[in-house]
């Protein structure tokens, strides 16, 4: 049984026990005017279909020597973590293959740099409306026929429970460096999803984050739930499929997921976080503890 809460006690509720809440958006998607007179990379068209549907692709947006030196890049990082006991470095359940790699800007010179590629930065800021930092940058490797799915779930979610996000003023950019086609494991993506918050009853385990970025069970949609929100998009998930280079823009409430890659061939993605300064973290709202730095930034500084 789904309860419906219109006006919770706290902005948003989530794994407090209980059962499932389905809540509404409480916060503005496209914050400040982010319009016609909203200064930014974005025309009207593509801030509308952003607003409405909770994600915006932008194909081709990297070009083939920018996709080269990032690749690049991934291939060095690959390689170094292949090795390491690092805590930021995720490997597949049961496996040696590395699942993700977090902090990423950090790692490499052309992954810090690509977050402060004009249309992405000044994307997020025309979005968001405020300076903005990065909250948490990745890259998730899917190996060809080992590379394993990743749950429904809501960013947000997690990032309010265990981080302590007050608010949704947070945009996530994946950057697509190889081919994302419907066989080797996309980001799968529920149109309007981001205009509900489910709130998840079951509390947060003690450092959740050591299996949550694994396979995550805690902070997940029920069934019903999961239904709820698809009939809502009128039956429909939309692929994120493109050519390298491809950028996708989605809000941090999007429902989403990605399968498992059982085509020969990588899917290796960039994931980069913007949180707006004015929102940057308080104590976690859900969780008895923080998360690390590498998955939450606490000291922010605004991306020049």
């Amino acid at each position: 049984m789904i309860e419906r809460s219109d006006h919770p006690t706290d902005a948003y509720p989530t794994r407090q026990g209980g059962s499932t809440r389905l809540t509404p958006r409480l916060d503005p998607v496209l914050h400040g005017k982010a319009g016609p007179e909203e200064p930014g990379p974005l025309s009207p068209t593509q801030l509308a279909a952003y607003d409405r549907d909770g994600f915006l692709l932008l194909p081709g947006l990297l070009s083939t020597s920018e996709v080269r030196e990032l690749t690049t890049a991934l291939s060095k990082l690959r390689a170094e973590a292949s090795g390491s006991a690092e805590q930021g470095i995720i490997r597949e359940r049961g496996g040696t293959d590395v699942r993700s790699v977090f902090a990423v800007h950090h790692r490499a010179d052309a992954l810090g740099a690509i977050a402060r590629h004009p249309t992405l930065l000044g994307a997020a800021r025309q979005i968001l409306a405020d300076a903005v930092y990065l909250h948490q940058s990745r890259v998730n490797f899917k190996p060809g026929l080992v590379g394993g799915a990743f749950s429904w779930h809501s960013d947000f979610e997690t990032w309010h429970a265990e981080d302590g996000m007050p608010r949704m003023r947070a945009m996530s950019a994946s950057i697509l460096l190889d081919d994302n086609r419907p066989w080797n494991g996309p980001l799968m993506l529920v149109p309007g999803s981001h205009r509900t918050f489910v709130s998840c009853p079951t509390p947060t385990p003690t450092e959740h984050y050591r299996e949550s970025l694994v396979d995550q069970q805690v902070g997940t949609p029920s069934r019903e739930a999961l239904g709820t929100l698809f009939e809502q998009a009128g039956e429909r998930i939309e692929l994120a499929v493109g050519a390298a280079g491809t950028v996708v823009l989605f809000d941090c409430n999007t429902m989403h997921a990605s399968p498992a890659n059982l085509s020969p061939r990588p899917r290796n993605n960039v994931f980069l976080v913007y949180n707006a300064m004015s929102n940057r973290l308080s104590e976690p709202f859900g969780a008895a503890s923080r998360r690390p730095e590498f998955l939450a930034t606490r000291e922010p500084r605004p991306i020049e």
